[in-house]
Parts: structure tokens; sequence; C-alpha cells
């Protein structure tokens, strides 16, 4: 196989040889009016196409027409990610997506899984859309059901550092090779840094899943944001951050420490109206916010990954190199993807998106996961 456009980290005409990796880049002196990059990569998909990832209903047929959906955004590598629920809800959704990845066509794109909570701030604010009553503390005898449930494919857990159990936990599973992420929490400055000590290196949505109010310094956005331990995820819709803090977050960060996540729900994807996320209702609102229904409350995005990588061009200043790098390295570098670190170069694996730019608007026009183009 082959494919040809400007490459995205040098602006040079290439064309590009693979078959399951890349085998050759040459350039190109054919003048091209195509982009080409390494697929995008989301850590965090809660849905997609009007399918919950979090329901154990959900079908192997949902399932695939939820990632091809997601292959037309450019996404070639994702997580799938559970949510707060009661023990056995959690366990039957991962195994129900352990399945159904192995019986899909495109299951390939399904890198791991992300669990996000249980074990996260009970209090309103930071434990976001989570359902109170399930909020409980890290239990490594449940972590181990996850795997058993998930064939061994959970490979991020969020969760607050809050907790006594925390720094042992951590530990633990990043010794099991799973990447420990803090979120929804409501730490001290003290409890991050004992969880980045015990092995925590990712921020979930960071800037999000926060009280309203929060005391001018110290607090655990300027904790996370000042570790240079921590690479942090963004959700770069608009809705979810202002512009100025994420321009500002992402200086702080550094590009090298800084990624692109969608934090998607059922409704992304979908037209305006009422959606489950796990045993709740969410409203997809005309304006594009995703809300527990009847509330004001957010619950995941409706965002896909193009737009995140056009939005943080525009509403950061980033070029559109930079943007590509947010949603394609660093995402591979932060949960430890084999492959995808180091862009389009002989021997990545040949996830690869080819797109136009105009406007500041990206049009997918191509997608390939492991050298296979996918159809959507």
């Amino acid at each position: 196989m082959d494919c040809s456009g400007r490459d995205i980290a040098s602006g040079v005409n290439v064309a590009v040889t693979f078959d399951e990796t890349i085998s050759e880049v040459v350039a190109c002196h054919t003048p091209l009016d195509t982009w080409i990059a390494p697929g995008w990569i989301d850590l965090q998909v809660n849905g997609f196409a009007g399918v919950d990832y979090n329901s154990a209903e959900t079908t192997v047929d949902d399932l695939e027409r939820s990632v091809r959906a997601l292959f037309a955004t450019g996404i070639t590598r994702f997580f799938p990610t559970v949510i707060t629920a009661a023990p056995d809800a959690m366990a039957r959704a991962l195994r129900r997506l352990a399945l159904s990845r192995e019986r899909l066509s495109c299951g390939g794109a399904i890198e791991g899984f992300h669990v996000e909570g249980p074990h996260i701030a009970a209090e309103d604010g930071p434990r976001g859309a989570h359902p109170r009553q399930w909020v409980r503390p890290p239990d490594l005898d449940e972590f181990y059901r996850w795997q058993e449930a998930a064939e061994g494919r959970v490979r991020m857990v969020t969760l607050s550092p809050e907790w006594p159990e925390a720094p042992h936990y951590i530990e633990r599973i990043v010794e099991e090779g799973v990447v420990a992420a803090i979120g929804h929490t409501a730490a001290t400055t003290a409890q991050i840094g004992d969880a980045v000590s015990a092995g925590a290196t990712v921020s979930t949505h960071l800037g999000n899943g926060t009280h309203g109010v929060l005391p001018r310094h110290p607090n655990y956005i300027w904790d996370q944001l000042a570790d240079d331990r921590l690479m942090a995820g963004f959700i770069a819709d608009g809705i979810h951050l202002d512009a100025s803090f994420l321009k500002v977050a992402l200086r702080a960060k550094g590009l090298g420490r800084s990624l692109l996540v969608t934090d998607a729900s059922a409704p992304a994807g979908a037209s305006p109206g009422r959606y489950r996320l796990g045993e709740q209702e969410v409203d997809l609102t005309p304006e594009g916010r995703v809300v527990l229904a009847g509330t004001e409350k957010l619950a995941g995005s409706a965002l896909s990954m193009d737009r995140a990588v056009e939005n943080a061009a525009r509403l950061s200043g980033l070029s559109l190199q930079d943007a590509v790098r947010l949603a394609t390295i660093n995402p591979a570098k932060a949960a430890g993807i084999q492959g995808r670190g180091r862009g389009l170069v002989p021997g990545e694996r040949a996830d690869i998106v080819q797109f136009r730019c105009a406007g500041g608007r990206i049009e997918v026009l191509r997608t390939w996961v492991g050298g296979v183009e996918q159809t959507f």
C-alpha cells in the first residue's frame, strides 16, 4: 500500500509505503493538496455515534458502527472508557467490550480500555457526572476483576489521590503495566505529590471535574500543571475549557506534556436528543453540550478528534503541526502505545490519516489502521 500528501511534521510532500508498518517515506515532487499524518489517538471515549460503551447491552454491531464513525473523524487507536458504576455493572461493560473487540472486523483500533473511576472524589464538583452512590475507595481485588473481565486490556485507570489507599494502589497497577491517571479529585498538594511519586503520570481532562470555586493557591489544578512528571489531557471543545485557560495550560505543560482527549459520550457524532451514559440519561443540546438529563451538569462531550485538533489550533494559537502532535505522538507516549511515538517514519505502525485543511476546517479523506484502509 502507499499514500501521498504533505507530511504534517515537515510540510514536505511525501509518498509513504507500508503494510502493517511503514517501510519507506520518500520525497514526492508532485504538487499535493492533502495532508498525511499519523492517525489520531484518543485515550478517553465513553461512547460515539449513539453507542454507549458503558452498557452491557451494546452489541457487536453497535460497536462496529460506532468505531467506523470514529474512523471518519481520523481516529485509528482509542481507549473505550468505562466510568463509575456498580461493581458488577463495570465488570459487565468491560467484558462486553472485550468480547466485542475480538469479533469486530476493525477491533484492532481498540488499543485497550480506560477505567475512569470509581475511586474518585465523592463531593459535588470534582465528582462531575459520576453517580455518587458508586464512588468507592481503591480496591486491588476489584482492579484484578476488571482485568479478568477485560482479558487483561485495562490500560489506564483514573482515580483521585485523596484516598489513603491511593499510593499503594497506584504502585501496584503501574507494576502491572497500567497507566495511573489523576482526575475527578479534591486532593491536597501533598496527596498529589505522593500519587506522582507512586507512579501516576497523567492528568485526566485537566481543568474539568473540579469545584466551581477554588482557593487562589495552592489548588489541585496548579499542582498538576506545575508537576513536570505529569502529562495532561485537555478537552478542546470550547465548552469544557475556555480559550484563555487552554492557552495558559498548554504553555504551562509544554507541547511535550500535553495531549487532546475528547471525553466523547454516546451523543457525539449523533443528533441532539436523549441518550444513555451508563445508568444515567444525558441530553445533547442543540448548542452541542452533553448534560445530565434535566440539568446543566456536563456529562462528557459531543467532541470528535478532528474538531479537537481544529479547536486546539484556533483557541490556543497552536500551529496545525503542533495541534496534530497533541492527538498523535503525545497520547501514544502518555499511554505507552508501541509503534506510535515517532510519527511517519519507517518501522512505525501504519496508522495513517489523509485529510484536507481549508480555513482551519479539517476534512478527513482516508484512514488506515495497521496498514488496512478503513471504510466509513
